[in-house]
């Protein structure tokens, strides 16, 4: 057994090999390098435009655009303007409440994201705020990780079935008709 670590440790000095193991010690890192950053790139950009998005649609409610808006049209509203989001329209989750001014008191839960793993979602709050009213939206979409088990996609906390929850808010004051 001494001979054959010998045998090996000496193998391994030789100058025959050394770029072929500096080669497989640092390919892998450069690879999870790689994926962690289109990882982190993908995400940013799915952010980016559900944010946009919502901004978008939540500046046409509060303008008066949409006479009586309802969770399905302000999903497919969403959902139409951000283009990157995988089926969006079974994905996302809207939350619309009213934001009292004499105590100021926000929602208390986290926001609520589709539960894929269940065929029940839960319902979630869609007032519409009458003129002056404070109304916070909350919007979820669960998307997939493109390389679940590597960088970013590993550290992201993930649903039943893998995918991780993009969050939009923003508040608006409905304006007076």
């Amino acid at each position: 057994m001494i001979n054959l670590c010998k045998r090996l440790f000496k193998a391994f000095r030789r100058e025959d090999g050394t770029a072929t193991i500096e080669f497989v010690l640092t390919v892998p890192i450069l690879i999870t390098i790689f994926m962690a950053s289109f990882e982190s790139g993908l995400l940013m950009t799915r952010q980016i435009m559900l944010e946009q998005a919502v901004d978008i649609t939540m500046r046409e409610l509060r303008l008066g655009h949409y006479p009586m808006p309802d969770a399905a049209m302000l999903k497919t509203e969403i959902c139409n303007r951000t283009v990157i989001l995988a089926d969006c329209q079974a994905n996302i989750m809207i939350e619309m409440t009213r934001v009292s001014t004499s105590t100021w008191s926000m929602p208390s839960t986290g926001v609520t994201c589709v539960d894929r793993g269940e065929d029940v979602q839960p319902v979630t709050a869609l007032q519409i705020g009458q003129q002056n009213d404070i109304m916070l939206v909350r919007v979820c979409v669960v998307q997939d990780a493109m390389f679940p088990t590597t960088g970013l996609g590993l550290a992201l906390p993930k649903d039943a079935k893998g995918g991780y929850a993009v969050v939009a808010v923003s508040a608006f004051v409905t304006e007076p008709s």
